[in-house]
């Protein structure tokens, strides 16, 4: 409930509690736009509270990643709008897009809050691709909430200021003496009414810009901010209601899929059956797609698309295609001729200072980036006009992309953000979309283009190769020195900040790594320790299309962060301190020291062990935010040598202990999931979750063989601990999750074993499967669903 006020007192700077209802007032600066009803948009006026000036030791300490894409939506901030219908409900477009993450339900939250309504009033979409919008439309380094929450709140508050002010002329009363409840607006009298009926009064006929004072629900009388929230979409999701991509009825949209070379980015030369494929049952239109992304600005993965009435019959026919084929830039690549030039591209160390050294070498393989929903995009192309469907996190740059593609003007494409079933940073590019449009141009018709699960793992994106070397020097109990060299297969960056502009800058002929790579690298680098001088360097091999990478999955941090974790045991041993006492002695930061505490107590850090079993810790900062994580680990023989057909079991986690600081969680049951999904992808990237590569390709093909952190590696027992709020504001999620608990389970296994490990994953060496084959580059169909169908019960 909101008691309003109008008397106005001018203050500056950050918002003070006024002392009345738990209220908070502040100078806010927004628009209100032209509209039947009422629509108030934010505008930011305050430059980022972040410090430019780069700090000797750590930049991020002062200025990160995520202050730099803040920063970047900030010039756009002012066209982010809530709106109120006249039915009562509030509606934000939200410029983003929800990959299962739950951002609709913290925007919902933040939203219900300020205009203190019930939560089911409030819907949040997802925006269309909207160039205006620029720098601002891009789905990445966790930073939505931490970009979006001072504008919403700031959009929610002048609109409700703007319906108070109605709900006064329509009462007859004193803003000072109307009651805000709900959603309804009531006058000492009793009199009262909504906010839709309000919505019309309140509009405005011409935009201006509003310089008004507003108040914003303190933290005392929030009602869905910082408490726990079941996702607003959970029972769209559970019931089959949701709207992905592939559910979508285009007339005309027939499933469209491609037969994909044998070896990454390969061409398609001929089609030497294509009158057989035409022939096939429900096949209706077959042709070649160019690969156009060895061109710079080609965005086409190309093959063979077969258009049919079911995917069963594409399916069927890409099995039977006879294609010449053109070998992609990566055919004559091994792991060991890889490894070898990442070894020749490592950068020197720093002098090294007086002391004793401390230096290790680590290996990361490929891993895939796979989420659970393949790729996918609806595309109906024609002449003069193109529409597209597909859950795009750069969705500015797909409609720029395929305009030029197709050689027709912005203005002519429409691209639509559906949800997406998951992201692991894959969908900052548009692959499905630009090859949609590509074969829609191509048949001439609309297409429902799907991507074959065994597709991600041999063409799609994936975590890069890379050689992370530490070094430290300690003086008796102090570390002076610690440098770090990152040395990897190139990081693709080249969708820039999701706007031709940028995407343009990202791609200098035959590199991409001197803009792009270095900059995020310079914004996530971190230590978290008091380790004196700190150099942290980058650099990347290949040009940036030899292998399809991505900023999977905390980009940089994980490889950085877990072989930092590990030479701090080593140096911890060194001085004869407990692992977890060294890092509460050198951690450098109040709120980090703080999430180790809690941690100690909670993961019970120390207890006695049976051999072959043993905790490991690891921390990380980012996003805004603190973590620590304690695995726990089996690596008995029992354990690890157990036989399961066609698969990797190799050590079991047996219990993670994760604790969180992001300042203000929105939404903690929230932030407990995103943690619980980093600590998969920790133990994966660990102990089974690489690719093999072989003859210019990659052998896994779908789960069945890409070793995601199965039920059998995972721990029985996860508590995941969100700390109070540091602050009134929130700071990145999706993301935080992998490193500390990456590092921590490595940790754990070294401690467990007494080797060193320096490979991940771990059980990389072992080939557990019999690779399907590159040609047809899907396996067959199952063809025993009927009998399972028919059997007797």
């Amino acid at each position: 409930m909101t008691d309003v006020r109008d008397d106005a007192t001018d203050l500056d700077g950050p918002e003070e509690d006024d002392g009345r209802a738990g209220m908070t007032r502040r100078r806010a600066v927004g628009y209100l736009i032209a509209a039947p009803f009422l629509i108030a948009g934010a505008r930011s006026v305050s430059p980022s509270t972040a410090k430019a000036a780069i700090p000797t030791v750590q930049p991020v300490d002062n200025y990160d990643l995520s202050d730099l894409l803040r920063d970047s939506t900030r010039p756009t901030a002012n066209l982010i709008a809530v709106e109120v219908r006249p039915n009562g409900r509030i509606v934000f477009d939200l410029p983003r897009s929800e990959n299962g993450q739950g951002i609709t339900t913290a925007c919902a939250q933040i939203i219900a809050d300020e205009l203190d309504v019930n939560i089911g009033k409030v819907d949040v979409t997802l925006a269309d691709a909207r160039p205006e919008l620029n720098f601002n439309q891009l789905t990445g380094g966790s930073v939505t909430i931490f970009e979006l929450y001072e504008p919403l709140r700031t959009a929610c508050a002048l609109a409700k200021a703007q319906l108070a002010s109605a709900a006064a002329e329509q009462l007859g009363a004193e803003r000072s003496q109307l009651v805000i409840s709900d959603g309804t607006i009531t006058a000492p009298d009793g009199r009262s009414a909504g906010y839709g009926e309000l919505t019309s009064l309140a509009a405005v006929s011409e935009s201006r810009v509003s310089d008004a004072e507003v108040e914003f629900a303190a933290a005392a009388e929030r009602t869905y901010i910082g408490r726990d929230q079941r996702r607003i979409d959970a029972r769209d999701a559970v019931t089959g209601r949701k709207v992905f991509a592939m559910d979508l009825e285009i007339p005309g949209a027939l499933p469209t899929m491609l037969c994909r070379p044998p070896t990454i980015n390969g061409n398609a030369v001929s089609l030497d059956n294509e009158a057989r494929i035409k022939a096939m049952p429900g096949v209706i239109d077959v042709k070649i797609i160019p690969n156009t992304t060895a061109q710079i600005g080609g965005n086409v993965p190309g093959g063979v698309a077969v258009r049919a009435r079911t995917f069963g019959q594409c399916m069927a026919a890409i099995g039977a295609m006879k294609v010449t084929w053109e070998d992609g830039p990566a055919a004559d690549k091994t792991i060991e001729s890889i490894e070898s030039d990442l070894e020749d591209a490592e950068l020197p160390m720093t002098p090294a200072l007086p002391g004793e050294l401390t230096e290790e070498r680590f290996l990361f393989h490929f891993r895939p980036g796979d989420p659970l929903e393949t790729n996918c995009a609806v595309a109906d192309v024609r002449e003069d006009r193109a529409e597209i469907w597909s859950a795009l996190k750069s969705p500015i740059w797909a409609k720029e992309r395929i305009a030029v593609n197709l050689g027709l003007s912005p203005t002519a494409v429409d691209v639509h953000v559906t949800e997406g079933g998951g992201s692991f940073g894959r969908h900052l590019f548009c692959d499905a979309a630009f090859e949609a449009a590509e074969v829609s141009r191509q048949f001439g018709k609309p297409v429902k283009l799907m991507w074959h699960r065994a597709d991600g793992p041999r063409q799609g994106r994936c975590h890069p190769m890379a050689i992370t070397r530490v070094r430290t020097v300690h003086n008796g109990d102090n570390v002076v020195a610690l440098d770090q060299r990152h040395t990897s297969v190139a990081t693709d960056f080249t969708q820039g900040l999701g706007d031709a502009l940028t995407a343009t800058g990202a791609v200098p002929p035959g590199q991409n790594f001197l803009q792009y790579s270095q900059t995020v690298f310079r914004l996530t680098a971190s230590v978290p320790y008091d380790f004196g001088v700190v150099t942290q360097e980058l650099n990347e091999i290949y040009e940036y299309n030899t292998f399809n990478t991505s900023s999977v999955r905390n980009i940089y941090s994980p490889e950085m962060r877990t072989s930092i974790e590990l030479v701090a045991d080593q140096v911890a041993k060194k001085m004869g301190k407990d692992p977890f006492d060294f890092r509460q002695e050198f951690v450098r930061d109040e709120r980090m020291s703080a999430v180790l505490k809690k941690l100690k107590r909670a993961s019970n850090w120390g207890k006695r062990m049976p051999r072959g079993t043993a905790q490991g810790v690891g921390l990380h900062r980012e996003y805004k935010g603190f973590c620590a994580c304690v695995v726990e680990i089996d690596a008995r023989p029992g354990t690890v040598n157990r036989k399961i057909k066609g698969a990797v079991t190799g050590p079991r986690v047996t219990k993670a202990t994760f604790v969180v600081d992001v300042g203000l969680p929105i939404n903690p049951l929230g932030l407990k999931a995103q943690m619980m999904g980093g600590i998969m992808d920790g133990i994966g990237q660990v102990l089974t979750y690489g690719l093999h590569l072989k003859d210019g390709n990659f052998l896994e093909a779908s789960w069945d063989n890409a070793f995601y952190t199965r039920q059998w590696n995972s721990p029985p027992k996860v508590e995941v601990i969100v700390m109070p709020p540091t602050g009134d504001q929130p700071g990145g999620a999706g993301e935080f999750g992998v490193a500390a608990s990456m590092a921590a389970t490595a940790s754990a296994l070294q401690r467990a074993t007494g080797r060193k490990v320096r490979e991940f994953p771990v059980n990389q060496s072992e080939l557990s499967f019999d690779p399907y084959p590159y040609e047809p580059p899907i396996p067959e169909s199952p063809r025993n669903g009927l009998k399972y169908r028919n059997a007797p019960k």
